[in-house]
């Protein structure tokens, strides 16, 4: 695997494992500054990042000026920021009526389903131009859509379908994946619940915070995943 290729995968890792960024708009009360403010995404099935932003948000009307940002993706489990991974994600954001993404973003944030009941919300697609992934020191790499974007091998219907066969038949095994990658669950409500599955690994949600676990190899079909989540599940803690 090249320099780039394997840039290119750490950068995909990264974006999996994190739920929100600082979105940067151009304002347009100051004109030429840009315009920061964190915002939840999660990723399509092309791996590009959505977002659900209020009509009455800055940024969303800074957006429908001018549809060119830029989010910043960022290992917050570090110490050390300036040494941490990071991606500069540079995309055109493009409004999305895809009624499969918006229910895959419920999943990962539940709560947003009721937003459109207060204020009008709108989800965006973040059509990636080219990104700036910086793993370290001296790690720095210009990525091209062709380099970072990798399209999931699972229709929205086959990751549903493998979703709900877990959470209603296989608590236990995601009980134990908990355990085994020391994430903390509720001593009242143990549950945790399976939202997200890709070809790199899973995402696992517990009361409001949401988990990453990378598979040890990638996988293109629904045995793959099968697999992979019963050697998890017999994997000793």
């Amino acid at each position: 695997m090249g320099k780039t290729q394997q840039a290119a995968q750490q950068a995909r890792a990264l974006l999996q494992s994190q739920t929100d960024g600082v979105l940067s708009t151009h304002s347009i009360d100051l004109p030429g500054y840009p315009f920061g403010s964190i915002t939840p995404y999660c990723l399509n099935s092309q791996g590009q990042p959505v977002i659900l932003i209020s009509t009455i948000a800055q940024h969303t009307r800074n957006i429908q000026a001018d549809n060119k940002v830029s989010l910043i993706s960022y290992d917050k489990q570090v110490d050390d920021r300036q040494a941490a991974g990071r991606v500069t994600y540079i995309a055109d954001a493009i409004r999305s009526d895809d009624e499969d993404m918006a229910e895959r973003y419920y999943r990962f944030f539940p709560a947003s389903r009721d937003f459109h009941k207060t204020h009008d919300f709108d989800f965006y697609c973040l059509d990636l131009v080219r990104a700036r992934y910086i793993g370290g020191f001296g790690q720095i790499y210009w990525l091209e859509k062709t380099d970072l974007l990798k399209t999931s091998p699972f229709s929205f219907e086959e990751e549903t379908n493998m979703i709900e066969h877990m959470n209603s038949d296989h608590l236990d095994a995601i009980q134990h994946y908990c355990e085994l990658f020391k994430i903390p669950t509720n001593n009242d409500d143990p549950a945790a619940l399976l939202i997200g599955i890709d070809n790199a690994g899973f995402h696992l949600r517990t009361d409001d915070r949401i988990h990453r676990i990378e598979f040890e190899q990638a996988v293109s079909n629904a045995m793959a995943v099968r697999k992979s989540l019963v050697d998890l599940a017999k994997r000793p803690i």
